[in-house]
């Protein structure tokens, strides 16, 4: 299989004749089929794939071809493709195949990008190991025994053991970011509203984001090129300036000026992150950039803010799961309020039975000004700590993740332990702002380390930059 280091690069190949995309397309099957053990894929669209392969060849040998040319794209199985199964990774969904298209993959598919397959992930995005799905745990692929984190695990791996060209992923809470630290890759999660999100099955639809993985920060810009923009079907999404991100990495003569949260290097942080993170800031000053320590101060409360707010939101959203219009219904049911109560019992598993609870709960009578009225406000305070900061910084500089990939098994018995796996990623989610993982490293058990950078609201292009410098500048040193 010939290689290339990014879509610019396989392009140039493409147009060269010294790549065929058809090749291209089945040596990626065939990887798939070699590392089905990981489990990253659901659904394949093999023909689908080969064919929308040929038609793109000849579209590139006449010069009419669009910007995603022959990019191979896996997508995560809670967006929607016409004709696909769409199961969320869920029982209660096992034999739904969708009606239409989530905007989000036709914007890929009018670009001329190949969709190869639909990826597997924790049952309706709710998860952060990726051992919460309908068809088993996803394996990380540099270390089988341990998780590649979630929920958007299956993307992840797609990507990173080379499965694909690019991968779409969704983050709630940091299930983009949080994955792409376990594996080793780039991972964005842009500014909500910034990408439709229509045809994306909601967990929390006030968190939740759809965004590109990727071996590059040049992959991940030119995919949110196409991705971004307001859609008339998506009410919350926003008519933001266009950018072509990609002529905008280049753009580094200004150098940023970077914070440092301090609430972000506090004690259960693995000190083989922290010491990677400070060799990366340490290099960063010797090129001159502006780095100072800044303070968001309820960041504290924003594990506990986010578990309420989502989980209240799913338990509204997941109310239509109920047997009685699609997807699984109980025989063992002799009423109608039986057959809701047996349908949702045994067609959910039990992390999102958990939420459901714990969302109906803050919710109800009596507990709703205590716990979700209360959340909502520490949610705007959370908010105004991001404006106070991006008003005299540009880039936040943080920890992705406590630690590196931990073992499967390892917290699935303890819910608590497992939340604060994002305990870095959320506040982003909670605030609405960009996000993205830069991977900077290795830890002594060869598991990747992850360096998370923030910024204001639909301003990706600082993240995308900055990354860039680092990976090219810093890593390379």
């Amino acid at each position: 299989m010939i290689s290339y280091k990014n879509y610019t690069e396989k392009l140039r190949l493409l147009k060269e004749g010294k790549l065929s995309l058809v090749e291209n397309v089945q040596n990626f099957l065939s990887r798939i089929e070699e590392r089905k053990n990981l489990n990253a894929f659901t659904f394949l669209f093999a023909e689908e794939a080969i064919q929308k392969a040929t038609e793109v060849e000849l579209k590139i040998a006449v010069g009419s071809f669009g910007k995603l040319a022959g990019m191979v794209i896996a997508v995560k199985d809670v967006l929607a493709i016409k004709d696909k199964p769409l199961t969320c990774s869920s029982r209660i969904l096992e034999n739904f195949t969708s009606l239409y298209t989530a905007t989000a993959v036709q914007k890929l598919l009018d670009e001329d990008a190949i969709i190869i397959g639909k990826t597997n992930c924790d049952e309706f995005a709710m998860g952060s190991s990726n051992e919460n799905s309908a068809f088993g745990a996803v394996k990380n692929p540099l270390d089988e025994t341990r998780v590649p984190g979630g929920s958007s695990g299956g993307s992840a791996v797609a990507v990173a053991a080379n499965l694909c060209d690019v991968a779409l992923g969704t983050d709630t809470g940091g299930s983009i970011r949080q994955p792409a630290a376990f594996c080793g890759i780039y991972g964005l999660k842009p500014t909500y509203g910034l990408v439709s999100r229509f045809g994306l099955t909601a967990f929390a639809s006030s968190f939740d984001c759809i965004g590109p993985f990727a071996n590059s920060v040049e992959d991940i810009a030119l995919t949110l090129e196409v991705l971004a923009g307001q859609d008339k079907s998506d009410s919350t999404s926003i008519n933001a300036e266009k950018k072509v991100y990609p002529n905008l990495l280049g753009n580094n003569k200004q150098k940023l000026k970077i914070g440092i949260p301090k609430e972000y290097f506090v004690e259960g942080l693995s000190l083989e992150i922290k010491e990677q993170i400070e060799l990366v800031i340490h290099k960063l000053k010797e090129l001159n950039f502006s780095i100072e320590e800044v303070s968001l101060p309820h960041t504290e409360f924003a594990i506990a803010t986010y578990y309420i707010l989502t989980t209240a939101e799913a338990s509204s959203n997941l109310a239509r799961f109920d047997g009685a219009r699609y997807g699984y219904r109980s025989k063992q049911s002799s009423s109608l309020k039986e057959m809701y109560n047996a349908s949702r019992s045994e067609g959910f598993g039990s992390e999102v039975k958990r939420r459901i609870m714990l969302g109906t709960y803050v919710l109800s009578s009596g507990y709703y000004d205590a716990y979700y009225k209360k959340a909502q406000k520490v949610r705007r305070k959370i908010k105004e700590d991001f404006v106070k900061v991006f008003s005299k910084i540009d880039v936040l500089l943080t920890p992705t993740t406590p630690t590196t990939a931990f073992k499967l098994g390892e917290k699935t018995s303890d819910p608590l332990e497992m939340y604060l796996s994002d305990i870095f990623t959320t506040s982003a989610n909670l605030a609405g702002i960009p996000g993205i993982n830069i991977p900077i490293g290795k830890d002594k058990n060869n598991l990747p380390i992850g360096l998370q950078l923030l910024a204001n609201q639909f301003e990706e292009e600082k993240l995308l930059q900055l990354g860039s410098t680092i990976t090219g500048e810093i890593l390379i040193i």
